[in-house]
């Protein structure tokens, strides 16, 4: 059920939503070579409950850390674990930070060092067909006018789109109804109305868009280990179009 927030649910979101930037800005120093991704979510979780919210992927299902760290050709949902990050490497933050019951979600790639035209290719035009599909969203709007958008620009920028995952719903839960895939047919799908809110979140691929899921159950890597991109806010349909409220501090 998609359900409509009120004005206090949503002052809430916005809370979530910028301690969700805030935690992006505090970590990004932090990423370079030779820190490893368990050191970053230790660091990432004390941030969040040093304010006073709580690391909602941690134990969501089973999921063992605060973050999805996934590095080169892990697209989503990568364990923090004793991986030292090396000069060239691409890393993908994933986090979802709840705040009295409500959460905030946004997913950006960052690069480790100098890294290589191909990699700066991908994360440029994955974290472009983001806001492709940002611009789609406005009451009386369709889900499928944001999917469309998003493939078209990653298509026509010969980076694969992933299908297996998509964006969601959010709210009280970090998953919630509609999904917003990263293709589809404009003029499909659910209307958007003032009140709702959404994660629009492009995985794209360098190479293949099939992907696989490794034995923990949660590592989704390409399959031709070409390296992946995701970038993700959480978005609020307002009376005349949008509101951001997982915004890039650092822009």
């Amino acid at each position: 059920m998609i359900t409509i927030k009120s004005d206090r649910e949503i002052e809430l979101m916005r809370h979530a939503g910028m301690l969700v930037s805030k935690m992006h800005q505090f970590i990004k120093p932090y990423i370079k070579a030779g820190i490893t991704t368990a050191e970053l979510d230790r660091l990432c979780e004390k941030f969040i409950r040093d304010n006073d919210a709580i690391p909602t992927c941690k134990g969501f299902e089973g999921f063992p850390a605060t973050l999805c760290t996934s590095v080169n050709d892990t697209v989503v949902h990568g364990i923090p674990d004793n991986y030292k990050l090396k000069n060239g490497d691409i890393i993908t933050i994933d986090v979802v930070i709840g705040y009295k019951g409500y959460q905030g979600d946004a997913a950006w790639t960052y690069a480790v060092g100098e890294i290589d035209d191909d990699k700066k290719y991908l994360m440029e035009h994955t974290e472009k067909a983001l806001y492709e599909g940002i611009k789609e969203v406005k009451p009386g709007a369709r889900i499928g006018d944001i999917s469309a958008s998003v493939q078209k620009y990653a298509e026509s920028h010969h980076l694969g789109v992933v299908r297996e995952l998509c964006g969601h719903g959010i709210g009280k839960d970090m998953h919630e109804d509609p999904e917003v895939p990263n293709y589809g047919i404009a003029n499909t799908g659910p209307r958007l109305k003032p009140g709702m809110v959404i994660c629009i979140e492009p995985m794209l691929t360098f190479g293949h868009r099939d992907v696989y899921v490794l034995d923990d159950e949660w590592t989704v890597k390409t399959l031709d280990h070409s390296p992946a991109a995701h970038y993700e806010h959480t978005i609020l349909v307002t009376e005349d179009g949008y509101e951001i409220l997982t915004p890039r501090l650092d822009d």
